[in-house]
């Protein structure tokens, strides 16, 4: 990943981080709201309802060893230690993110099971072969090297351990919808610009990346109608007392990415933007 890139996204997360707490709490991602996005609930509510669903999806039902891409403040790596009794590790690029996912294990007693540092998704601080299960929850939109990613999440995953992710994708490209357009990639442009990401690529992209890798039982859907409503929430929570304190006190980055929540929404409505979601495993065994 660039220094440049690296330092953004950085920046980006130490600035909001904190506002994203105050307002939303410990769950920095998408909402739920049903598969065909009408349930009415909770914004902390659909943010849980979302874990349990892709868990649910992935048929992750055992984990000792976890791995948390992207981990934020720690919202999933604490939910995922506590679900299963299991050790895990969560790494983000944000110096802020990551000393307050420490505070929080301390505050809820899982200082011994969940650790968290500053690393590369791109170039892990990990050997080979030991994690059972890999959560990565948004966090591969930001990434520069799609394949790169995916390429270490093999490495670092035990034989016939789990991956699960969810990230940011644009439409797919096919005979019946053709190419991006010009209009479609300015809109990207701007959401990179926003949110600091060097691109987006398609859900059959990440699987074709995925099954190049060797990664097996390769599972892939798109939630975007579940997930969409998330953003019109997210605008509405922008105008609330405490939200806009905190906004004039975080930074012109965090103001700018607040005023460009329409983006997303749009590009949702649109059909431009995609949630998607895909589960592999690690083959137990080579065939050669």
């Amino acid at each position: 990943m660039s220094s440049t890139l690296q330092r953004q996204i950085q920046q980006f997360y130490d600035a909001s981080s904190g506002l994203w707490e105050q307002v939303w709490g410990e769950h920095m991602h998408h909402g739920y709201y049903g598969p065909l996005g009408r349930e009415k609930k909770g914004r902390r509510q659909a943010q849980i309802d979302l874990i349990d669903e892709l868990l649910n999806w992935g048929n992750v039902q055992h984990a000792e060893n976890i791995l948390d891409v992207g981990c934020g403040i720690g919202g999933s790596s604490l939910d995922l230690a506590q679900r299963f009794g299991a050790q895990v590790q969560g790494i983000t690029l944000s110096p802020v993110q990551a000393a307050r996912g420490t505070e929080r294990a301390k505050e809820t007693g899982l200082e011994a099971e969940v650790e968290f540092q500053v690393a590369d998704a791109l170039d892990m601080p990990f050997a080979d072969n030991c994690f059972d299960f890999i959560w990565s929850l948004e966090s591969g939109e930001h990434l520069p090297d799609k394949q790169k990613f995916l390429a270490e999440c093999y490495r670092v995953l035990k034989p016939g351990g789990t991956f699960l992710m969810a990230t940011w994708c644009h439409r797919p490209i096919t005979p019946a919808t053709g190419e991006l357009t010009v209009d479609e990639k300015q809109h990207l442009e701007q959401i990179y610009q926003v949110y600091c990401l060097p691109y987006v690529i398609s859900l059959p992209e990440y699987a074709a990346i995925a099954r190049e890798l060797s990664f097996a039982d390769i599972r892939t859907d798109d939630w975007s109608d579940a997930v969409a409503p998330f953003w019109d929430i997210v605008i509405d929570s922008a105008f609330e007392p405490q939200a806009l304190i905190g906004l004039l006190k975080s930074g012109w980055g965090t103001v700018q990415a607040a005023l460009s929540l329409g983006l997303m929404s749009r590009g949702y409505r649109r059909g431009l933007i995609r949630f998607g979601v895909l589960s592999a495993q690690k083959p137990s065994s080579i065939t050669l």
